[in-house]
């Protein structure tokens, strides 16, 4: 099975980690963030050396520090805004999988299972990896299915993660193990949970992000058979 395009999945990221608000500035969308981080706080659009000016003082007028997500194929983007000052910031690889490649193992319902929305022990765990209350708040926005996935050692938690469908294609967002409970196969579990439900609710691929300074996460994807899709990295004044 073929998988989705760097574009589609461009679309999905939007779908299933929803920004506060969209604002069309020129060619520019510009997106409104709540402190939600980069992801629902940045701008994409052309090489318009003029639009860049103008999207930036749109994200000055909101409050958030000017940044534009550099997708694939944007070279002449990205030399513009690198000429203007603007840094390089978190690049990202976007992978994805067919549903029924991540999908093989079942795990016993009381280790792993899904509940919506969140309970307090997994806010907990979120909190303590950085994952603060307006991430959250991007989760109860996203809209179309979705759900958390909690994971237990025995009666341990131990991890938690957010998944969302779009267009038939789940996206993996803010997983996050506990760091006493690394090593344990808490991830690929939450993550084979998180295929069965997708796939319960007609999806055909589930897809994540992951920046490329996370070396470990990067090794666990391809382990588990995530293709390389794509990438995108930000410029930030």
């Amino acid at each position: 099975m073929t998988n989705p395009t760097v574009a589609q999945l461009y679309d999905v990221i939007d779908a299933t980690w929803a920004p506060f608000a969209k604002h069309q500035v020129g060619a520019f969308t510009v997106r409104e963030g709540a402190g939600g981080g980069s992801r629902v706080s940045c701008a994409t659009g052309p090489a318009d050396e003029n639009g860049i000016d103008i999207a930036a003082a749109k994200m000055r007028e909101l409050g958030q520090t000017p940044i534009f997500m550099i997708r694939d194929g944007q070279s002449d983007l990205d030399d513009i805004l690198g000429q203007s000052g603007y840094r390089v910031k978190d690049p990202v690889t976007l992978y994805a999988a067919p549903i029924d490649r991540i999908a093989t193992e079942w795990t016993y319902s009381t280790e792993i299972y899904d509940i919506w929305p969140p309970v307090a022990i997994q806010r907990e765990i979120w909190a303590a990896g950085g994952i603060d209350n307006a991430r959250i708040n991007v989760m109860e926005r996203t809209k179309g299915p979705k759900t958390s996935i909690m994971g237990r050692i025995g009666d341990i938690p131990a991890g938690t993660g957010f998944v969302s469908i779009s267009d038939q294609i789940a996206m993996v967002h803010a997983l996050e193990v506990s760091p006493d409970c690394r090593r344990k196969g808490v991830a690929i579990r939450i993550l084979r949970r998180m295929a069965f439900w997708a796939k319960a609710h007609k999806a055909t691929h589930i897809s994540l992000v992951v920046t490329n300074a996370n070396v470990a996460a990067n090794a666990l994807y391809t382990s588990l058979g995530f293709d390389v899709v794509g990438h995108y990295h930000y410029r930030s004044s």
